[in-house]
């Protein structure tokens, strides 16, 4: 029976797998729909969906610098670190975050919606979902971010082999190898000391407020306070606000190279603003570690493998 092209648009509907594997399911049960989709599923689509289920909490972060001022990072999550440093994997990641660099899109959804570089008749979706079916573990694309510099430059650091991916934009007129060494500076003591903020200037009032509500609890059952009049206890409420705020922002934070162990990063950047003749600053980081917030499985090796001996 000839395959159709509206045959096959509808099971790569039905069933989401790559068009080639449709049309060859199709050529082999000779047309029949029904038999096709379970043919899919018999060679990896049920397999997939029965992995999704399962928590992908360890992989890798990858980061592309496409030139000097764009890049972008991937985190895409697999079960277990072993698979994280299979080289097949490897390359799927680098492969996703070369596609993120590329792409346009604003979020998840329209990533995964996207034409797979690699294979123009796959989505990013169906070549994960492939990829989930020839590594036989669950894996999932968690998250991207492309940073496009305007004003200046971008450049990136990878720590322990792709635990950790950070990019920083800086807005500068200098853009030379002193510049970027003292970004990839500061691109590490982001992976070391993760901040959250560039800034006290970013932090929002209502970060400000819940952290003071917190510090007000704690004041409230420290002995060392109890009686102490309300104008200290506010006081002590800011030192320890600002003391909390100088560790989450960035500029803030002892430049961890400072010679003199008091250097902030701030500083530092005036510093080599100075010594290059540049207007240097740094408007925004992003920084990735792998697994960060998701809930990871605890294996014991030795029950597992009795479980399966049925001992």
């Amino acid at each position: 029976m000839a395959i159709s092209a509206s045959m096959v648009k509808e099971l790569r509907e039905m069933t989401g797998a790559g068009m080639m594997d449709c049309k060859k399911a199709l050529a082999e049960t000779n047309g029949d729909m029904e038999a096709a989709v379970e043919a899919l599923r018999k060679k990896g689509q049920a397999k997939a969906e029965k992995k999704a289920n399962r928590i992908a909490a360890e992989g890798l972060c990858k980061v592309v610098v496409k030139d000097e001022k764009t890049a972008a990072v991937v985190e895409v999550n697999s079960e277990t670190d072993f698979v994280a440093k299979n080289e097949d994997f490897q390359n799927f990641v680098t492969a996703v975050a070369e596609q993120a660099v590329q792409s346009d899109a604003a979020d998840m959804e329209a990533f995964l919606a996207e034409s797979w570089n690699q294979d123009a008749s796959k989505t990013v979706k169906e070549a994960l979902v492939d990829k989930v079916a020839v590594i036989g573990e669950n894996l999932n694309i968690r998250r991207f971010e492309k940073v496009v510099a305007e004003n200046g430059c971008v450049v990136s650091y990878t720590h322990g082999g792709g635990r950790i991916g950070v990019i920083v934009e800086a807005d500068t007129d200098v853009v030379n190898d002193a510049v970027k060494a003292a970004l990839t500076n500061i691109a590490m003591q982001i992976a070391a000391l993760s901040p959250k903020y560039v800034s006290t200037a970013d932090v929002s009032e209502e970060y400000k407020a819940h952290e003071k509500e917190i510090l007000m609890a704690q004041i409230a059952n420290d002995p060392k306070m109890a009686g102490k009049p309300e104008k200290v206890i506010e006081g002590a409420v800011t030192g320890r606000l600002n003391k909390e705020l100088k560790e989450v922002c960035l500029l803030e934070q002892v430049y961890v190279k400072a010679e003199d162990g008091k250097q902030t990063v701030a500083k530092y950047i005036e510093q080599v603003a100075k010594e290059n003749s540049a207007k240097l600053s740094v408007k925004k980081f992003v920084r990735f570690e792998t697994g960060e917030g998701l809930e990871k499985k605890e294996e014991n090796f030795a029950e597992e493998v009795a479980k399966q001996m049925g001992m």
